[in-house]
């Protein structure tokens, strides 16, 4: 343990249990007693105010009145801490009330809920997979699921050991290194189906930043387009949803020109197709002949 870590502890410590020896600070940090009182020191000269009472039932504490913030962090460092603790909420992490609780207290603040997280979907009943997939991760446990590719369809059973649950671009992901596969792969979650925790345990000390190698039907290894599309103005509350400021330019008719990039699969199929007829493909040529074949092809089954 270093130096500052073992200080702010022993800050906490004292916070927390108002009196402690020297002995029992020497026996939880597995130092020597003559190493506590140097450390004493130090916080004493950080402005600190420690004291030490001699005799039975004496001990080292802090002064009745003090708060962390009089001294080690600054009060936005204090609230920064405070955010990320409401922020965590959203992924249900195991006590984050109590400790948000602790350390507002510890602060001197109240709790400000200015910050709500949730990426559950509207009437999403998917949290108990998420919640399964953390308690594997946390706990080192093994990990099965029936998994659904990206372009085959084909359902495959995989035993994985799970690293780290990743969000991006609006969908979650789990990183894990596959024992069918032998290397390590990302995951969908919502292609994953009959999620179970295996009592087995990770025997492998793997880095969610380790070298991570797509499933070869995953978006990562699929060509990326560069879509056009042309957008009616009716339309304006999904350009401020689904695009950023520089992808998107006004035209004199009150249209709009959005210009993307996404992997090319089914997925960009239907999320042009999920715009009705307000969007139109301008470029690529072979997308718009793509789009079209679907349209007469859904016209051929109402007819």
């Amino acid at each position: 343990m270093s130096k500052i870590t073992r200080l702010f502890e022993i800050v906490y410590i004292l916070l927390d249990k108002q009196i402690v020896t020297a002995k029992e600070l020497a026996d939880h940090f597995e130092v020597s007693p003559r190493t506590i009182y140097r450390d004493l020191d130090i916080l004493s000269e950080a402005n600190i105010p420690i004291y030490t009472n001699k005799g039975k039932g004496g001990g080292i504490s802090l002064l009745e009145s003090y708060v962390l913030n009089k001294s080690l962090l600054s009060e936005q460092e204090q609230r920064d801490i405070l955010s990320v603790l409401q922020g965590m909420k959203a992924t249900h992490y195991p006590e984050v009330n109590r400790i948000l609780t602790k350390m507002s207290g510890m602060f001197g603040f109240q709790q400000a809920n200015w910050i709500e997280v949730d990426f559950t979907h509207w009437g999403d009943e998917k949290q108990e997979r998420f919640q399964l997939i953390k308690t594997a991760i946390l706990e080192r446990h093994r990990l099965s699921f029936d998994y659904y590719g990206a372009s085959s369809y084909e359902k495959t059973a995989r035993v994985v050991e799970p690293i780290q649950l990743w969000f991006k671009g609006r969908t979650w992901y789990l990183r894990a290194y596959c024992l069918d596969r032998q290397a390590m792969r990302v995951f969908k979650l919502s292609r994953m189906k009959d999620l179970i925790v295996l009592e087995e345990n990770c025997t492998r000390s793997l880095l969610a930043t380790d070298h991570v190698e797509q499933e070869q039907t995953g978006w990562a290894s699929q060509a990326m387009v560069t879509l056009k599309l042309k957008i009616n103005g009716a339309l304006l509350y999904r350009i401020y949803d689904e695009f950023e400021e520089e992808q998107v330019a006004r035209c004199e008719d009150g249209s709009f020109i959005a210009t993307v990039s996404y992997p090319e699969d089914d997925w960009v199929y239907g999320y042009i197709l999920s715009f009705g007829d307000m969007a139109e493909v301008l470029e690529p040529a072979h997308i718009r002949e793509i789009i079209a074949s679907k349209l007469k092809n859904m016209i051929g089954r109402y007819n």
